[in-house]
């Protein structure tokens, strides 16, 4: 076998194309301030209620701004 012909592959990868450990941050801090948010209105995260007030839809909301835009720029982002 030809050295060349493994080194060649090794050589042309220098960067990824996605950051699969940055968007794995990036959605944890979206679901961090998503508890804080729950805590701030009196509720817990994760627990079932029979009808989402206001204020849990606004941290809803805000959880799903948060992960799209962890779609878009960490897990599309050049990585090293």
């Amino acid at each position: 076998m030809r050295v060349t012909a493994i080194l060649a592959p090794v050589a042309l990868a220098t960067a990824v194309a996605a950051g699969p450990i940055a968007y794995g941050i990036c959605q944890t801090g979206c679901n961090t301030l998503a508890v804080a948010c729950y805590a701030a209105a009196g509720f817990t995260f994760g627990v079932a209620l029979p009808a989402a007030p206001p204020v849990i839809l606004a941290c809803n909301a805000g959880l799903g701004t948060c992960s799209a835009a962890c779609a878009t720029v960490a897990l599309l982002a050049p990585t090293p």
